[in-house]
Protein backbone atom coordinates (compact mmCIF):
# COMPACT_ATOMS: atom_id res chain seq x y z
CA UNK A 1 0.00 0.00 0.00
CA UNK A 2 2.94 2.32 1.04
CA UNK A 3 4.04 1.90 -2.66
CA UNK A 4 0.51 2.60 -4.36
CA UNK A 5 0.21 5.25 -2.27
CA UNK A 6 4.30 7.08 -2.95
CA UNK A 7 3.23 6.36 -6.76
CA UNK A 8 -0.21 8.08 -6.45
CA UNK A 9 1.48 11.12 -4.90
CA UNK A 10 4.60 11.08 -7.54
CA UNK A 11 1.89 11.32 -10.07
CA UNK A 12 -0.21 14.12 -8.62
CA UNK A 13 3.28 16.22 -7.76
CA UNK A 14 4.28 16.04 -11.31
CA UNK A 15 0.59 16.60 -12.93
CA UNK A 16 1.02 20.17 -12.43
CA UNK A 17 4.56 20.29 -14.31
CA UNK A 18 3.23 17.87 -17.35
CA UNK A 19 -0.05 20.18 -17.61
CA UNK A 20 2.56 23.35 -17.99
CA UNK A 21 4.67 21.59 -20.25
CA UNK A 22 1.53 19.98 -22.69
CA UNK A 23 0.36 23.70 -22.65
CA UNK A 24 3.68 24.97 -23.73
CA UNK A 25 3.84 22.91 -26.73
CA UNK A 26 0.47 22.31 -27.84
CA UNK A 27 -0.53 26.15 -27.86
CA UNK A 28 2.22 27.30 -30.30
CA UNK A 29 1.79 24.36 -32.21
CA UNK A 30 -2.01 24.20 -32.59
CA UNK A 31 -2.21 27.73 -33.84
CA UNK A 32 0.57 26.95 -35.99
CA UNK A 33 -1.53 24.32 -38.27
CA UNK A 34 -4.24 27.26 -37.50
CA UNK A 35 -2.42 29.86 -39.38
CA UNK A 36 -0.80 27.30 -42.03
CA UNK A 37 -4.25 27.20 -43.38
CA UNK A 38 -5.10 30.83 -43.54
CA UNK A 39 -3.52 34.41 -45.65
CA UNK A 40 -3.04 36.31 -42.96
CA UNK A 41 -0.66 39.48 -43.51
CA UNK A 42 -0.02 41.10 -40.45
CA UNK A 43 1.08 44.47 -42.06
CA UNK A 44 -0.47 44.21 -45.34
CA UNK A 45 -4.54 43.66 -44.10
CA UNK A 46 -4.29 41.23 -41.47
CA UNK A 47 -6.34 38.07 -41.57
CA UNK A 48 -7.38 37.72 -45.37
CA UNK A 49 -9.44 34.54 -45.36
CA UNK A 50 -9.08 30.83 -45.24
CA UNK A 51 -7.34 29.67 -47.98
CA UNK A 52 -6.80 25.78 -46.96
CA UNK A 53 -3.83 24.37 -48.33
CA UNK A 54 -2.81 26.89 -50.46
CA UNK A 55 0.02 27.71 -48.29
CA UNK A 56 0.98 24.24 -48.10
CA UNK A 57 1.25 23.88 -52.16
CA UNK A 58 3.06 27.64 -52.56
CA UNK A 59 5.95 26.49 -49.64
CA UNK A 60 6.52 23.10 -51.11
CA UNK A 61 6.56 24.02 -55.08
CA UNK A 62 8.94 26.81 -53.91
CA UNK A 63 12.64 25.98 -55.98
CA UNK A 64 14.66 26.30 -52.68
CA UNK A 65 12.56 24.30 -50.93
CA UNK A 66 14.01 20.82 -51.59
CA UNK A 67 17.62 22.17 -51.83
CA UNK A 68 16.94 23.77 -48.26
CA UNK A 69 15.96 19.98 -46.98
CA UNK A 70 19.02 18.47 -48.49
CA UNK A 71 21.31 21.33 -46.76
CA UNK A 72 19.99 21.08 -43.54
CA UNK A 73 20.08 17.43 -43.77
CA UNK A 74 23.73 17.36 -45.04
CA UNK A 75 24.49 19.43 -42.35
CA UNK A 76 23.04 17.25 -39.72
CA UNK A 77 25.18 14.20 -40.96
CA UNK A 78 28.54 16.43 -41.15
CA UNK A 79 28.08 17.49 -37.86
CA UNK A 80 26.93 14.49 -36.32
CA UNK A 81 29.87 12.75 -38.17
CA UNK A 82 32.40 14.87 -36.90
CA UNK A 83 31.62 15.31 -33.51
CA UNK A 84 31.33 11.73 -32.85
CA UNK A 85 34.27 10.87 -34.21
CA UNK A 86 36.56 13.92 -33.11
CA UNK A 87 34.47 13.28 -29.45
CA UNK A 88 35.65 9.97 -29.12
CA UNK A 89 39.45 10.50 -29.96
CA UNK A 90 39.68 14.00 -27.28
CA UNK A 91 37.37 11.71 -25.10
CA UNK A 92 40.15 9.21 -24.88
CA UNK A 93 43.16 11.90 -24.58
CA UNK A 94 41.01 13.31 -21.73
CA UNK A 95 41.00 10.06 -20.30
CA UNK A 96 44.67 9.85 -19.91
CA UNK A 97 46.45 11.15 -16.98
CA UNK A 98 48.25 14.55 -18.55
CA UNK A 99 49.09 17.34 -16.39
CA UNK A 100 46.67 20.30 -16.28
CA UNK A 101 44.07 17.81 -16.88
CA UNK A 102 41.38 19.96 -15.17
CA UNK A 103 42.26 22.72 -16.94
CA UNK A 104 42.13 21.49 -20.88
CA UNK A 105 38.72 19.80 -19.97
CA UNK A 106 37.25 22.98 -18.79
CA UNK A 107 38.65 24.80 -22.15
CA UNK A 108 37.33 21.99 -24.43
CA UNK A 109 34.41 22.02 -23.02
CA UNK A 110 34.42 25.96 -22.92
CA UNK A 111 32.91 26.56 -26.32
CA UNK A 112 29.48 24.78 -25.68
CA UNK A 113 28.60 27.40 -23.49
CA UNK A 114 28.96 29.84 -25.97
CA UNK A 115 25.45 31.45 -27.56
CA UNK A 116 25.35 30.52 -31.39
CA UNK A 117 25.13 34.16 -32.50
CA UNK A 118 28.33 34.78 -30.57
CA UNK A 119 29.88 31.75 -31.68
CA UNK A 120 29.28 32.43 -35.40
CA UNK A 121 30.78 36.44 -35.28
CA UNK A 122 33.76 34.97 -33.49
CA UNK A 123 34.49 32.49 -36.54
CA UNK A 124 33.29 35.02 -39.05
CA UNK A 125 35.56 37.55 -37.95
CA UNK A 126 38.26 36.64 -36.12
CA UNK A 127 39.10 33.49 -37.67
CA UNK A 128 37.56 33.32 -41.37
CA UNK A 129 37.70 37.22 -42.33
CA UNK A 130 40.00 37.22 -45.96
CA UNK A 131 41.58 39.99 -44.55
CA UNK A 132 42.25 40.28 -40.82
CA UNK A 133 41.55 37.09 -39.96
CA UNK A 134 43.46 34.57 -38.13
CA UNK A 135 43.27 32.27 -40.86
CA UNK A 136 43.76 34.74 -43.31
CA UNK A 137 47.10 35.52 -41.79
CA UNK A 138 47.99 32.02 -41.36
CA UNK A 139 47.79 31.93 -45.17
CA UNK A 140 49.76 34.45 -46.06
CA UNK A 141 52.83 33.77 -43.71
CA UNK A 142 53.13 30.56 -45.70
CA UNK A 143 52.68 32.76 -49.32
CA UNK A 144 49.18 31.13 -50.10
CA UNK A 145 46.22 33.53 -50.88
CA UNK A 146 43.56 34.10 -47.77
CA UNK A 147 40.55 32.02 -49.05
CA UNK A 148 36.70 33.52 -48.62
CA UNK A 149 36.01 31.00 -46.66
CA UNK A 150 32.06 32.28 -46.09
CA UNK A 151 31.82 32.19 -49.93
CA UNK A 152 33.95 30.07 -51.51
CA UNK A 153 33.67 27.37 -48.90
CA UNK A 154 30.69 28.65 -47.58
CA UNK A 155 28.61 24.94 -46.81
CA UNK A 156 32.27 23.58 -44.92
CA UNK A 157 33.07 26.82 -42.96
CA UNK A 158 29.36 26.83 -41.55
CA UNK A 159 29.65 23.24 -40.60
CA UNK A 160 33.24 23.68 -39.02
CA UNK A 161 31.40 26.77 -37.41
CA UNK A 162 28.59 24.26 -35.88
CA UNK A 163 31.13 21.39 -35.06
CA UNK A 164 33.30 23.10 -32.73
CA UNK A 165 30.38 24.03 -30.52
CA UNK A 166 28.47 20.71 -30.39
CA UNK A 167 31.83 18.77 -29.81
CA UNK A 168 32.32 19.65 -26.38
CA UNK A 169 29.02 18.17 -25.35
CA UNK A 170 29.61 14.96 -27.15
CA UNK A 171 32.91 14.55 -25.69
CA UNK A 172 31.74 15.37 -22.16
CA UNK A 173 29.08 12.55 -22.82
CA UNK A 174 31.91 10.20 -24.22
CA UNK A 175 34.19 11.06 -21.81
CA UNK A 176 31.73 10.15 -19.29
CA UNK A 177 30.95 7.11 -20.56
CA UNK A 178 34.76 5.67 -20.89
CA UNK A 179 35.30 6.44 -17.20
CA UNK A 180 32.35 4.50 -16.46
CA UNK A 181 34.45 1.10 -17.99
CA UNK A 182 35.56 -0.97 -15.67
CA UNK A 183 39.45 -0.79 -15.75
CA UNK A 184 39.45 -4.56 -14.63
CA UNK A 185 38.25 -5.68 -18.35
CA UNK A 186 40.67 -3.75 -20.21
CA UNK A 187 43.48 -4.81 -17.83
CA UNK A 188 42.03 -8.32 -18.72
CA UNK A 189 42.26 -7.72 -22.54
CA UNK A 190 46.09 -6.21 -22.40
CA UNK A 191 47.39 -9.57 -20.01
CA UNK A 192 45.70 -11.66 -22.78
CA UNK A 193 47.71 -9.71 -25.28
CA UNK A 194 45.03 -7.70 -27.05
CA UNK A 195 46.35 -4.78 -28.73
CA UNK A 196 45.35 -1.10 -28.10
CA UNK A 197 43.51 -1.08 -31.39
CA UNK A 198 41.62 -4.65 -30.73
CA UNK A 199 40.76 -3.02 -27.01
CA UNK A 200 39.15 0.14 -28.96
CA UNK A 201 37.08 -1.85 -31.27
CA UNK A 202 36.09 -4.84 -29.08
CA UNK A 203 35.68 -3.15 -25.79
CA UNK A 204 35.37 0.29 -25.55
CA UNK A 205 33.66 0.71 -28.65
CA UNK A 206 30.79 -1.33 -27.34
CA UNK A 207 30.49 0.33 -24.17
CA UNK A 208 30.13 4.11 -26.12
CA UNK A 209 27.20 2.26 -28.09
CA UNK A 210 24.17 4.00 -25.51
CA UNK A 211 26.62 7.06 -25.33
CA UNK A 212 26.98 7.88 -28.77
CA UNK A 213 22.97 6.74 -29.26
CA UNK A 214 22.23 9.96 -26.72
CA UNK A 215 25.00 12.29 -28.65
CA UNK A 216 22.82 11.46 -31.80
CA UNK A 217 19.50 12.04 -30.84
CA UNK A 218 20.26 14.57 -28.64
CA UNK A 219 22.20 16.89 -30.98
CA UNK A 220 19.97 15.86 -34.24
CA UNK A 221 17.05 17.42 -32.54
CA UNK A 222 18.84 20.70 -32.16
CA UNK A 223 20.64 20.69 -34.96
CA UNK A 224 17.28 20.50 -37.41
CA UNK A 225 16.48 24.08 -36.40
CA UNK A 226 19.70 25.73 -36.55
CA UNK A 227 19.46 29.10 -37.52
CA UNK A 228 21.78 31.68 -35.65
CA UNK A 229 24.89 30.55 -36.94
CA UNK A 230 23.38 30.69 -40.70
CA UNK A 231 21.85 34.24 -39.98
CA UNK A 232 25.17 35.89 -38.41
CA UNK A 233 27.54 34.20 -41.15
CA UNK A 234 26.23 33.47 -44.40
CA UNK A 235 22.51 35.10 -44.32
CA UNK A 236 21.22 32.00 -46.18
CA UNK A 237 23.66 32.57 -49.26
CA UNK A 238 25.48 30.26 -51.20
CA UNK A 239 24.38 26.95 -50.83
CA UNK A 240 23.49 27.04 -47.08
CA UNK A 241 19.81 28.01 -46.60
CA UNK A 242 17.95 25.41 -44.56
CA UNK A 243 14.62 24.41 -43.81
CA UNK A 244 14.04 26.92 -40.98
CA UNK A 245 16.12 29.43 -42.84
CA UNK A 246 14.08 29.22 -45.68
CA UNK A 247 11.00 29.35 -43.53
CA UNK A 248 12.64 32.76 -41.40
CA UNK A 249 13.19 34.20 -45.12
CA UNK A 250 9.35 33.83 -46.55
CA UNK A 251 7.46 35.10 -43.69
CA UNK A 252 10.37 38.16 -44.59
CA UNK A 253 10.25 39.00 -47.59
CA UNK A 254 6.61 38.01 -47.84
CA UNK A 255 5.06 39.32 -44.88
CA UNK A 256 3.22 35.79 -44.62
CA UNK A 257 2.54 34.08 -41.02
CA UNK A 258 0.29 31.45 -43.08
CA UNK A 259 3.10 30.70 -45.28
CA UNK A 260 5.44 30.81 -42.78
CA UNK A 261 3.58 28.66 -40.72
CA UNK A 262 2.93 26.07 -43.47
CA UNK A 263 6.72 25.91 -43.37
CA UNK A 264 7.04 25.40 -39.94
CA UNK A 265 4.74 22.48 -40.15
CA UNK A 266 6.41 21.08 -42.70
CA UNK A 267 9.70 21.24 -40.16
CA UNK A 268 7.77 19.27 -37.62
CA UNK A 269 7.23 16.58 -40.39
CA UNK A 270 10.76 16.45 -41.40
CA UNK A 271 11.87 16.34 -37.45
CA UNK A 272 9.32 13.68 -36.80
CA UNK A 273 10.42 11.27 -39.79
CA UNK A 274 14.42 11.60 -38.40
CA UNK A 275 13.42 10.65 -34.87
CA UNK A 276 11.32 8.13 -35.54
CA UNK A 277 14.66 7.06 -38.06
CA UNK A 278 16.59 7.56 -35.18
CA UNK A 279 14.68 5.88 -32.33
CA UNK A 280 14.31 2.70 -34.87
CA UNK A 281 17.70 2.13 -36.07
CA UNK A 282 20.01 3.78 -33.68
CA UNK A 283 17.77 4.05 -30.44
CA UNK A 284 18.08 0.06 -30.48
CA UNK A 285 21.32 0.58 -28.34
CA UNK A 286 19.44 2.21 -25.48
CA UNK A 287 17.47 -1.34 -24.81
CA UNK A 288 20.69 -3.50 -25.21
Amino acid sequence: MSTKHSRSLARIMVAPAVFALLVWMLIPLSMTVYFSFKKYLPLRGGDLGWVGFENYSRFLSSSSFWPAVGTTIFIVGSVLLITVILGILIALLLDQPIWGQGIVRIMIIAPFFIMPTVSGLIWKNMFMDPTNGFLAHLWRAVGAEPIQWLSHASLASLITIISWQWLPFATLILLTAIQSLDSEQLEAAEMDGAKPIGRFFFIILPHLARAITVVILIQTIFLLSIFAEIFVTTAGAFGTKTLTYLIFQRVLESQNVGLGSAGGVYAIILANIVAIFLMRIVGKNLDN
